[in-house]
């Protein structure tokens, strides 16, 4: 059994489980699928508050889909995550990276 199908069946057993939405997006990432990254990361989000890291997978996710609003509001709440857990090299980064795609937009 691969990991992707692993974590499918797992979530039948456990659907409010964070880390099971948590490992799926992950596993979807890996294979390019943005859809489903973006879904389970999204209720990832709505269980758990995470310290910066699911942010930037979501943001990247929604840059690479062309959804640049939503990846700036991603950021810009990653932002607020990362200074609250200490993380003030992530915040950065993800200024930086709003900046970019603010860049971008104005195309």
């Amino acid at each position: 059994m691969d990991r992707l199908e692993y974590f499918r069946n797992l979530l039948q057993k456990m659907p409010d489980n964070p880390m099971v939405h948590y490992s799926l997006a992950m596993e979807y990432y890996k294979i390019g699928d943005c859809k489903n990254t973006i879904e389970h990361l999204i209720k990832y989000l709505s269980l758990k508050e995470d310290e910066g890291a699911a942010y930037r997978m979501l943001a990247k996710c929604y840059e690479e889909i062309g959804e640049y609003e939503k990846a700036i509001s991603t950021l810009e709440e990653g932002i607020q995550k990362a200074l609250k857990h200490n993380h003030p090299t992530m915040a950065e980064e993800f200024k930086n990276w709003v900046e970019h795609l603010r860049y971008l937009q104005s195309f």
